[in-house]
């Protein structure tokens, strides 16, 4: 893999607490949207994109609209995982994130995230120009 598809992955290291697990002690199911969550804004963040300041400053807000996931795998108490994120297509009003949540190298869940651009009502807006060309200047195909 070239250093410039590396660079575009960004990786979220996650530790399975207990709170993630259920009684069996293997990790519940919307635990793995959490990590997923955690990860896209860290992705984000990585962009400088602050989606605090977003709201405040552009009353942008992102919102997700839609999520296929893979349950592949289990993760349990204590596993050490990551969470690999990637944006894949960058829209007018929204943006598709595609994530992998790996131990070591193998593939324990993967999401298709559909993220919408909203203003601090609800309604669609668009993400401004110089919003589109940082998050497509990041695209990846994984």
């Amino acid at each position: 893999m070239s250093d410039e598809a590396a660079a575009s992955i960004h990786v979220f290291p996650v530790r399975v607490y207990y709170e993630d697990t259920d009684a069996a002690g293997i990790v519940y199911h919307a635990s793995y949207l959490r990590f997923a969550e955690r990860a896209r804004t860290e992705l984000l963040r990585g962009l400088k994109l602050n989606q605090k300041q977003l709201a405040i400053n552009d009353d942008l807000h992102f919102v997700v609209r839609s999520c296929e996931i893979q349950y592949l795998s289990t993760a349990t108490l204590d596993d050490e995982l990551v969470v690999e994120s990637h944006i894949s297509v960058v829209r007018g009003a929204s943006l598709k994130a595609k994530q992998v949540i790996k131990r070591a190298a193998k593939d324990l869940v993967r999401l298709d995230v559909l993220v919408a651009c909203v203003n601090g009502l609800g309604a669609p807006m668009r993400l401004p120009q110089r919003l589109r060309t940082s998050l497509a200047g990041n695209l990846r195909d994984m």
